[in-house]
């Protein structure tokens, strides 16, 4: 089922997006060759306790840490590890849920450590930028797959490959709700997209094939063919007019 929100529900929602955004914006500052992914992993839950919420992803279905933290050829889940070190070069998948007064928020963003190679660089470019063409058919009135065409479109239009093994998703009192928002597909199929509505839209993109695999703890997932991976995601509000991000400052 999916949910309108009420407007107190929204101003819950907006604030659980902002503690995500400061998120974001605090670990990006500690991006660097030598820090552990772990490292990155606990300034993350401390921000987000600090802003009396708490991280959504931790013990979530067993999950181990308060955020995702994916490095290179891994494309999501990746579990935060004092053992795994950046270097100079790697491509950082950072996904961070914040749960305020029962309210989650969600957002990721694919950051640079250090100097990058010149095709990493093209792929976080084009993934946010298709982060943005999905968002741009977000509007009252629009069916939801319009979302996934576009993202698709223009992700393809770049020579890079869509993940069709997970997907985007509404999002409320609970982190994945109804609808499923896949990064793929036909145009003009799925829901009637109403104001009211909050979804999470996450393409991850990948440098090579399309295909991923899980590993053996049941949660790393990545590339086949251990090209790059990137993933870029908003949570956002269906407006009278369009759609307004929840997870920004």
């Amino acid at each position: 089922m999916v949910t309108i929100k009420s407007p107190r529900e929204l101003d819950l929602m907006r604030k659980a997006g902002q503690i995500v955004a400061i998120a974001h914006q605090e670990v990006a500052k500690h991006i660097k060759p030598g820090v552990s992914t772990k490292q990155l992993d606990e300034i993350i839950d401390h921000v987000i306790r600090s802003h009396e919420a708490i991280p959504s992803f931790l013990h979530y279905n067993g999950f181990p840490a308060s955020s995702c933290i994916s490095v290179n050829e891994v494309v999501v889940h990746g579990i935060p590890s004092p053992k795994k070190i950046l270097k100079n070069g790697d491509i950082v998948s950072i996904d961070i849920g914040a749960i305020y007064k029962g309210y989650h928020g969600d957002g990721a963003w694919t950051y640079p450590c250090g100097t990058i190679s010149d095709i990493a660089s093209k792929l976080l470019k084009e993934t946010e930028a298709s982060l943005f063409a999905g968002l741009a058919q977000a509007k009252s009135a629009a069916r939801l797959t319009d979302i996934s065409h576009a993202v698709q479109i223009y992700a393809e239009s770049q020579g890079f490959s869509v993940v069709r093994d997970f997907v985007g998703h509404g999002i409320g009192t609970h982190m994945h709700e109804d609808p499923q928002i896949p990064n793929f597909g036909l145009p003009g199929k799925g829901i009637t997209l109403r104001p009211g509505m909050t979804i999470a839209v996450e393409p991850m993109i990948n440098a090579g094939r399309k295909e991923v695999k899980v590993l053996a703890d049941g949660w790393t997932t990545v590339t086949m063919d251990k090209s790059l991976s990137a993933h870029f995601e908003h949570t956002i509000l269906i407006t009278d007019t369009g759609y307004e991000i929840l997870t920004k400052v």
